[in-house]
C-alpha cells in the first residue's frame, strides 16, 4: 500500500476540486472518484461526472466513476423513508457519510492500494497526544464546519482520512484557488438541497417513492382535545407554527406525533423545551465507553447552537442532561457531543 496514495471523493463542485489541487501540491498520489448514487441527483448527474473528470484531466490525475445506486438506496433512501414513516426527521447526509463515503468508498480505496481517503468536507483529523488517538475536530470554517455530519464514521478510519480544506475559514479562499488554477468550476454554485431531492420537495418525493400518503387525521392538544385536521403526519415538523389551520387564543406549535392514532400533537411554545433527552445508535470516537458522566457541548441539529450538557451512558443509550432547556429537539436528528473542538461522538435522538 502506497503511504502517499489517496482516493478523493469528487462531486464536481468547488470544494472537492480544490481538494484535488491541494492534495497533489502536497505530494500525494491522488485518484479522483465520483460515486453514482442516485440518477438525476444534484451530486450524481452527467454534469457532475464531466466536471469532476475535467478537473482531474486539467491537473493530471486519474478519475473513475463507480455505480453504487443499489447501496445508496439501501442505506440512505430507505432509511430516509423509514424515518418519515415513523414520525422521525432524518439527516440523510449522515447516513451517506457513514455507509457510502466513509464505508464503501474506503473499501474501494483499499482495493486501489490507497492508504487514505479524502473529501471536501470542512472538518479536521489529527493525532491527539492528550487522548492518545486520532481525533475528528472542527475545521476553521465557523458556521460552515461540517464535523456535525461526520460523527458516525468508524473511529478506526479517522487516521486514514484527510480533509484538505480543514484550515480554510472562508469559501472565497477556495474559489480564489479554483480561479488561479483555471478550474472551470470556480464559480459553480453550492448545492444546499438533499442531493436526491434537488427540487427540495421531500413530501412529493415520499409520496412518489414510498407508501407514505396524505392521510388526514386530528390535530390535538396534550389532553386529547381535537383542535383541527392535519393533512398527513409527514407534512409537519416539531416546532412548526405556520400552516396548522387552527384558530386559538395563544400561538400553537407542533410538539410531536401519535402514529397509532394518526394525530399531530400541538401546544404552547413553552412546551417545546426539554432539559433531558435520550440518544441511541451511539458512535463514540474519543472513548471506547463513557464510564463516568462527562461535561460536553451538544448540537442537536446541523444549524443549532451548541449547548452545555452532561452525558451519561446507560447500556445502549446516552442520557443528555442540558444545563438550560433546549427548544424543538426532534427525534431522528443527531445529537453530537463536543469537548472543545473535538468530536466525542454522537447518537440518534429518540
Amino acid at each position: 500500500m502506497d503511504e502517499k496514495k489517496v482516493l478523493l471523493g469528487m462531486s464536481g463542485g468547488v470544494d472537492s476540486s480544490v481538494s484535488a489541487v491541494l492534495l497533489k501540491e502536497s505530494g500525494y498520489d491522488v485518484i479522483g472518484t465520483t460515486l453514482e448514487l442516485f440518477a438525476g441527483s444534484s451530486c450524481c448527474n452527467i454534469d457532475t461526472y464531466l466536471d469532476a473528470k475535467s478537473v482531474c484531466n486539467s491537473i493530471g490525475i486519474p478519475h473513475f466513476t463507480y455505480d453504487y445506486k443499489n447501496e445508496f438506496k439501501k442505506y440512505v433512501i430507505d432509511d430516509f423513508i423509514n424515518c418519515y414513516s415513523n414520525c422521525k426527521t432524518p439527516n440523510p447526509c449522515i447516513e451517506c457519510n457513514r455507509f457510502m463515503k466513509f464505508g464503501i468508498m474506503y473499501e474501494k480505496a483499499k482495493e486501489l492500494g490507497c492508504n487514505y481517503i479524502a473529501t471536501g468536507h470542512y472538518a479536521k483529523t489529527e493525532y491527539s497526544e492528550k487522548y492518545g488517538r486520532w481525533v475528528l475536530k472542527k475545521s476553521k470554517a465557523g458556521k460552515k464546519d461540517q464535523s456535525y455530519v461526520l460523527w458516525n464514521i468508524p473511529k478506526e478510519l479517522i487516521e486514514h482520512v484527510i480533509f484538505p480544506l480543514s484550515d480554510f475559514e472562508l469559501k472565497d479562499e477556495i474559489r480564489t484557488i479554483a480561479k488561479e488554477k483555471n478550474l472551470k468550476i470556480a464559480n459553480k454554485p453550492d448545492s444546499e438541497d438533499i442531493c436526491f431531492i434537488p427540487d427540495g420537495n421531500y413530501k412529493k418525493f415520499l409520496e412518489i417513492n414510498s407508501t407514505v400518503s396524505p392521510k388526514k387525521g386530528n390535530i390535538v392538544d396534550n389532553n386529547g382535545n381535537i383542535l383541527g385536521i392535519h393533512t398527513g403526519l409527514y407534512n409537519y415538523t416539531i416546532g412548526q407554527r405556520k400552516g396548522l389551520g387552527i384558530s386559538h387564543p395563544t400561538p400553537l406549535f407542533v410538539l410531536g406525533f401519535n402514529k397509532e392514532k394518526n394525530e399531530v400533537i400541538v401546544g404552547e411554545e413553552c412546551e417545546l423545551y426539554k432539559d433531558e433527552i435520550l440518544v441511541t445508535d451511539i458512535n463514540l470516537l474519543l472513548f471506547d465507553k463513557i464510564e463516568e458522566p462527562v461535561e460536553v457541548e451538544v448540537k442537536t441539529r446541523y444549524s443549532a447552537k451548541q449547548a452545555k450538557a452532561k452525558i451519561i451512558q446507560e447500556d445502549k443509550y446516552i442520557k443528555v442532561k442540558f444545563y438550560e432547556p433546549q427548544r424543538a429537539i426532534t427525534p431522528g436528528q443527531s445529537a453530537v457531543f463536543y469537548i472543545g473542538d473535538i468530536v466525542l461522538g454522537g447518537g440518534k435522538i429518540i
